[in-house]
């Protein structure tokens, strides 16, 4: 099974993003903000018309996410 999964992520913002499948524009209809305090930083999850998650977009990166994914 092919690794659907793509990442980007800009340095100037220290944002990463994970697609989870092909994303169009319009195509995320929901945006839920996990708790900071809980994930000890903002963690968007990003949601299609159908409730299915389609992308995660992680700010402040470099605090979050191991070195591995920089690499």
């Amino acid at each position: 099974m092919r690794n659907p999964i793509e990442t980007t992520y800009d340095r100037q913002v220290d944002t990463a993003y994970l697609s989870l499948r092909k994303i169009g524009p319009g195509e995320v209809s929901k945006t839920y903000s996990c708790d900071i305090e809980q994930v000890g930083g903002t963690i968007n999850l990003d949601f299609d018309q159908n409730g299915r998650l389609v992308g995660i977009e992680i700010l402040d990166a470099t605090a979050l996410l191991p070195a591995e994914f920089f690499s």
